[in-house]
């Protein structure tokens, strides 16, 4: 374990070529065709319209902006400190900090899901950094990882070699961009209006990256306590189209 740890660890920094732009598996990472199961979450934007929470379009924007504060707080300090040390020991360390962090059940399974198939496809499409694929070997055999999303998301953009700040302005962009994919499908906004929206938002989340980045993960905190509440009970739902 130790030695392959090392290994891991020597080899995280994939070099440069002349024949390969690094920024082609940068746009994939952020890419919505890469099979991660994003889209199969809202973000309790289902349960928010059920609850009647939502039921505008200022409603459904104030629930967005909700959603990025929330991930600012509490999950850009795990996608920080992963990339800034993409190694197996740091991945462990955060996958248990932000297990017990989660107290959501339906946030909780949904962030391991995402997190598992995001490894899973990662290590199978960028073959060029083979440390990738022996983390996820390991972390499989050693049954202790739960493979939380935010720190999976944090050691590929390291291991990529992405800054630390625009790692976390991805996370940003991802969350984002399926929260409002999430209302296109609820007939919340249509495909244009959602484009708008998307581009809104843009600004704000400007504004939470630069409030909220580059924080130890002894200082993430939950900033949204209802749409915690409300996401938690998406379980109850009787009729309902996401799995969260």
């Amino acid at each position: 374990m130790e030695d392959d740890q090392m290994k891991i660890s020597c080899g995280s920094k994939r070099p440069r070529s002349a024949e390969f732009d690094l920024h082609w598996s940068e746009w994939q990472l952020l890419d919505s065709i890469l099979p991660t199961g994003g889209f199969a979450h809202s973000f309790g934007i289902e349960a928010a319209v059920q609850a009647r929470i939502i039921s505008s379009p200022d409603d459904l924007r104030t629930h967005v902006i909700h959603v990025l504060e929330n991930t600012g707080s509490l999950l850009l300090p795990f996608v920080y400190s992963a990339t800034v040390s993409p190694t197996l020991e740091t991945w462990h360390k955060l996958d248990r900090m932000l297990d017990a962090t989660l107290t959501n059940e339906v946030s909780r399974k949904a962030s391991i899901a995402q997190g598992s198939a995001l490894m899973r496809v990662a290590a199978a499409v960028f073959t060029e950094i083979p440390s990738l694929k022996s983390m996820r070997e390991i972390s499989l055999c050693s049954g202790t990882f739960t493979s939380h999303h935010a720190p999976v998301f944090g050691i590929i953009c390291g291991l990529l070699g992405l800054q630390s700040e625009i790692s976390q302005k991805a996370y940003m962009f991802v969350t984002t961009r399926d929260a409002i994919s999430a209302a296109t499908r609820l007939n919340l906004v249509g495909p244009l209006g959602a484009a708008v929206l998307q581009h809104q938002i843009g600004f704000v989340a400007e504004a939470m990256l630069k409030k909220w980045k580059d924080r130890p993960v002894e200082e993430a905190c939950q900033t949204a306590p209802l749409l915690d509440t409300v996401q938690g009970c998406h379980g109850y739902l009787f009729s309902r189209l996401f799995s969260s």
